[in-house]
Order: C-alpha cells, then sequence, then structure tokens
C-alpha cells in the first residue's frame, strides 16, 4: 500500500471533490527552533513558524480552457524573530522570519500560448522570490539569503516583492527552443505603499495592492542543459545537468543617499537638516549557476551539485549593499538508503557600500565616541534534510555569523561590535 504524501491524506474526500473541478489545495507547515549559543546582543532560542495554504484552478479541467491557471495563496506567520531579537544580522538567519500574521501572498492569473506552450504571461499579485534570481539548489538551506538575496533585501523599496510581501504586475515567459527561456516582467516599484517604517506593517494583510509608485522591471534570461525532452540512448550516461542564469533589474523610485543631505552636507554633521538627497532610480545585475558535478553509476538518485549566485550594483550612493554572493554543495541521497535525504554546505557574504562606510566614518568623528565601520558580513550553513515520513522533513542546522550587521556597536556592550554568532537549530517541514 502506497503511503500518502500528504498527512491529511485525503481530507476526507475534500481533495477528491476539489479535483473534479479542476482544483487543487496544498497547506504546508514549517516549524523551527533556532538559538545563538553565543554573539549577538543576546543569546538564547526562539521559536517560529510558517503556514502557507495554496489553492489553484485549471481552467482546462475547471471548463475547457486550456492552459490557464488561476492561483491564490496566503500565509499565517507565528512565533518570535531571532534575528531581530538577538542577532542583528544582514542576512538573516531563517527565510521564514517575518512579522507575525495572517496575510494575503499571492493572487495571479496564468495563461500558455502558442505550441508546446512556449509562451505564457501571468498578472496579478507576485512574489519575484518564486520565478527570479532561483537557485534550484539552494533552496535547501534555512538562511533567508539562499532565497531572496542580501541587495535587493536591503537595497529595493519595502525589500522588493519577495516573501512574505508580493506586488501587482505582469510577467512575461517564452521559451523559444528547448534549452533557452526568457522571463521579465513590470511590478509596483514597493510592495508597500509607504516607505516609511516597517513595510510589513504598512501592508500587514498584503491586500494594498501599491500601484500608484513607480515600477520595478526585471529580465533574466536562462540557459538549461541537457534541453528539455532530450533523449538518452540505453548505452550512454545520463549527461550532468547544469542551468545558468543571466539577470538585471531597474527601480524606478527615488532612493536616499547613504551618507549626504539636500545641501550635500554629511547625514552625520550636527549642521546637516536631515533630510538625505535623493536620487531617481536604480539598478544591479546578477548571475546564478546550477550544476551537477556527480551521479553515481550504481545509485541514480546519488548525486553532487554545486551552485553560485552573485549580484552587484555600481550606484554606491543610494545602497546600502553593493555586492552579495552565495555558493554551495548539495548531495542528494548522502547515505545508504537515504534516497530522499539532502546534506548541504554553503556561504554568504554581503558588502556594504563605500558610501554607507563613510558615513559611519563621519559619525565617529562628529562624535568623538567608538562607532566602528561597517564593511562586510559573511556566514557559513551545515545543514541535513531527513525524510521523517513521505510527509514530514526534519532538518538540524547550524549557521556561523563573521561581523555581524558588517560591524554594527552592540548596545549591550558599549565600545565594541557584536560578536560572531552561533546558531544551531532545527526546522520540520509538514505536508498537510
Amino acid at each position: 500500500m502506497q503511503r500518502s504524501s500528504y498527512m491529511l491524506g485525503d481530507m476526507g474526500g475534500l481533495r477528491t471533490l476539489l479535483s473534479k473541478y479542476g482544483m487543487t489545495l496544498t497547506i504546508a507547515e514549517t516549524s523551527e527552533v533556532l538559538g545563538n549559543i553565543s554573539g549577538g546582543t543576546h543569546e538564547g532560542f526562539e521559536y517560529d513558524g510558517l503556514t502557507q495554504a495554496v489553492l489553484q484552478l485549471d481552467t482546462e479541467r475547471a471548463f475547457g480552457l486550456h492552459g490557464g491557471t488561476f492561483n491564490v495563496s496566503a500565509l499565517q506567520i507565528h512565533g518570535r524573530n531571532l534575528s531581530a531579537d538577538n542577532l542583528q544580522t544582514l542576512q538573516t538567519a531563517s527565510g521564514i522570519e517575518a512579522d507575525r500574521s495572517t496575510r494575503l501572498w499571492e493572487l495571479w492569473y496564468q495563461q500558455k500560448f502558442l505550441d508546446e506552450d512556449r509562451l505564457d504571461i501571468k498578472i496579478g499579485q507576485q512574489s519575484l522570490d518564486q520565478e527570479f534570481m532561483v537557485s534550484q539548489n539552494a533552496l535547501l538551506f534555512v538562511n533567508t539569503m539562499f532565497g531572496w538575496p542580501l541587495l535587493p533585501s536591503e537595497d529595493l523599496p519595502g525589500g522588493g516583492p519577495a516573501y512574505p510581501l508580493s506586488a501587482p504586475g505582469i510577467r512575461l515567459r517564452g521559451r523559444p527552443n528547448d534549452s533557452i527561456t526568457l522571463l521579465g516582467g513590470i511590478f509596483a516599484g514597493s510592495p508597500a505603499s509607504n516607505n516609511f517604517g516597517d513595510p510589513q506593517q504598512e501592508n500587514p494583510s498584503g491586500t494594498t495592492f501599491p500601484i500608484d509608485n513607480s515600477f520595478l522591471a526585471i529580465a533574466e534570461i536562462q540557459y538549461a542543459y541537457p534541453a528539455l525532452g532530450t533523449m538518452v540512448e540505453p548505452d550512454q550516461a545520463e549527461p550532468l545537468g547544469r542551468t545558468y542564469k543571466l539577470g538585471a533589474w531597474y527601480d524606478g523610485q527615488r532612493f536616499a543617499d547613504q551618507e549626504f543631505d539636500t545641501n550635500g552636507v554629511s547625514l552625520a554633521n550636527p549642521h546637516s537638516n536631515g533630510d538625505p538627497r535623493l536620487h531617481r532610480g536604480d539598478f544591479a545585475i546578477y548571475a546564478v549557476a546550477d550544476q551537477m558535478l556527480y551521479r553515481d553509476v550504481n545509485d541514480a538518485d546519488r548525486t553532487l551539485n554545486c551552485f553560485a549566485r552573485a549580484m552587484g550594483t555600481p550606484l554606491l550612493d543610494r545602497n546600502l549593499i553593493e555586492f552579495s554572493l552565495n555558493a554551495g554543495l548539495t548531495m542528494h541521497d548522502p547515505l545508504p538508503q537515504r534516497d530522499d535525504d539532502t546534506v548541504g554546505i554553503g556561504m554568504g557574504y554581503g558588502k556594504v557600500s563605500s558610501r554607507a562606510s563613510d558615513l559611519d566614518r563621519d559619525t565617529a568623528a562628529f562624535t568623538g565616541t567608538f562607532y566602528p565601520t561597517r564593511t562586510d558580513e559573511t556566514f557559513v550553513e551545515a545543514t541535513y534534510q531527513y525524510q521523517l515520513t513521505p510527509w514530514c522533513q526534519l532538518q538540524p542546522d547550524f549557521q556561523y555569523i563573521f561581523n555581524p550587521g558588517g560591524g554594527l556597536p552592540n548596545p549591550t556592550v558599549p565600545g565594541r561590535r557584536i560578536r560572531d554568532e552561533a546558531v544551531f537549530g532545527v526546522r520540520a517541514n509538514i505536508q498537510f
């Protein structure tokens, strides 16, 4: 008897009933306990969790319209936020950390066109981290930056339209051949209508739908090998797959200068008017690579993979982060009889822009007190995802953060930076 991939199985017949009308329902819970045993402004462990519900409707199964998909999803975020409470890091420890809330996440319609569905369009409320800048191998890890990278998290208004936020927009995807995919879209320039304060509080339910705050344009080209549908001869080894992506984004909003006010005076100067100089527009370019390095000839599930993702911007005057990097190795089926387990080691790096560092130097000079200059932050993560049941995974995790916050002063220990942090934890993923 085959075991269900869902803890609740058919939900008393609900999934079967929905299927008759072309609908699928997915409910997932991610719960974790993470804590730092050294460093930070405080030490200790905290719980946080995320419940996601996704309902999709296939228009062909529902009423005969080929290629259409309607999607609505919601989030219920609970627990504490270790990175905000204890760590003060730029590269936050968990990809599910967010303000406690129940909110709409995505609400969109997608329609496919042309033979073999080589063109599709998606319109509505979207979270860009679901399609753009994605490294499939990096998604194993717990740290936020293996999903939505550090640079857009810090530099885009509201952190950009990425979990737990989204923004209205339109996305086009084309596949001119079986190896190349073109992806592009235009979205609201910020996921919050007001860019002052916490963007999650400015859009607490996910239903603000801001459309009057300029725009965010993004484009990406993807190359995959082997090409989609490639057939392998029986006497030939299956090729080692790889995917490369190159992209760029531009946001048309106004961005505050990291050092100077509207009169060209340092913001740290007591004579500054306190109003930062504003700059029109911001952009960055990025590259992503996923590469299979090895496949066991006796066990096709056992593979070794690497990934890397880099993003940078030359506009140092208006950005806190000028460069970010993620890289790592993952191994699927690492131990005998553990076909569904995955182990990984990865790292993240973020460089604070020279203009923001200059402001720190100005602050130290004008105040005459200890104020360190922020430079960069690096972390390493080691994790093991253990398939406990078809519907449950347990994932012990370790992270070590060097120079938290890029070198922030410790508010609880005057005259010192925040010390390096060792973070331990365990995550559970459950499919209901």
